[in-house]
């Protein structure tokens, strides 16, 4: 897959054109805390080469702008306060990154691929007319990175001739970058009138729980079809709570109704890759595969031996869920 070429620019040489690398990250917040995908597009930003830039954008947003620029490798922090960023509505975001790289010129425009970065970074692509590179998984180079297609089973190695490259990035596939020694500078960004005229961030809901999210987790529970309703997964959440996980589920459960969709994990769900990851009741589906098959130990029960989830687990147990799952629950 190649992008465009400007045939307008001048190819400049190979040493110049790693001296004049420059890398936006658009930081992901709640306008309290920062988003811990944040640390990982840095460490994307990082292997890119040159300067890396973070754009802070919300209302009141000091505290996330400090935590930005602590980040290790970071050598700006770029802040815009205002009602026009509430809820980071990618239609008020995207005219303020486009006034920034008008000014700026920056090589790279990165954020996470996240919910938010998949709105945001497409339309700020199509704005400057060049082809985004997606959910990469490395950077071999400032303009070649490594992604997965056909739902994980396939790498495909992508060289962007395009100006300027924005991508999205797997978090799950970077280290988050640590702590810097001294804070970056911390500056105003060019400010302008970028609310949107047809947009409006009215309000939201969000889930609360105790337990940890489950792109943090460490420890993931999750359920399948074979958990046979809702009610069987208070299982799985005694499990959790006993272990300090997170729980998930696998695209059939959330689409019979068993868990709400902010559990999912898989292709169209969230991407994990915790410590430990529990599979239970799930069959394997390519989709449900694709989001947690990178995690570092998976165990699998499946009363199935033929489940191809087993393909990947580094431990299964052919056995029936609804008697193992208690018993471990008891001798926790």
């Amino acid at each position: 897959m190649f992008a465009r070429c400007s045939s307008s620019l001048a190819r400049p040489s190979v040493q110049g054109f790693r001296r004049f690398q420059s890398t936006l990250v658009v930081a992901e917040h709640n306008n309290e805390t920062l988003n811990p995908i944040t640390a990982n597009a840095v460490t994307a930003a990082k292997k890119l080469g040159g300067d890396v830039t973070v754009l802070v954008a919300g209302t009141k947003v000091g505290p996330v702008s400090e935590a930005a620029a602590k980040l290790d490798g970071v050598k700006k922090v770029l802040v815009a306060e205002g009602d026009a960023y509430k809820g980071l509505l990618a239609e008020s975001l995207t005219p303020l990154v486009l006034a920034m790289q008008e000014q700026m010129k920056f090589t790279h425009i990165v954020a996470g691929a996240t919910a938010f970065g998949k709105a945001v970074l497409p339309r700020i692509a199509a704005k400057l007319d060049v082809s985004p590179v997606s959910d990469i998984i490395g950077v071999q180079s400032a303009d070649t990175f490594v992604r997965t297609i056909y739902a994980g089973n396939a790498i495909q190695t992508v060289k962007s001739k395009d100006p300027v490259k924005v991508i999205t990035v797997r978090g799950t596939n970077f280290e988050p970058t640590g702590a810097a020694g001294s804070a970056a500078a911390i500056e105003q960004a060019p400010t302008g009138d970028f609310a949107s005229k047809t947009t409006e961030f009215v309000s939201q809901e969000l889930t609360k729980s105790d337990r940890p999210s489950l792109t943090a987790a460490k420890i993931i529970v999750s359920g399948g079809r074979g958990m046979k309703s809702g009610d069987n997964f208070k299982m799985l959440y005694d499990l959790a709570d006993k272990w300090g996980a997170a729980v998930g589920a696998s695209r059939a459960a959330v689409d019979a109704g068993y868990v709400p969709n902010d559990l999912q994990i898989g292709q169209t769900g969230k991407i994990v890759a915790p410590e430990l990851y529990v599979a239970i009741g799930i069959s394997g589906a390519i989709q449900h595969l694709a989001g947690m098959k990178d995690s570092k130990t998976i165990v699998a029960i499946n009363k199935d031996p033929e489940a191809p989830i087993f393909q990947v687990a580094d431990y299964g147990l052919v056995a029936d869920l609804f008697k193992v799952v208690p018993e471990i629950n008891e001798k926790c």
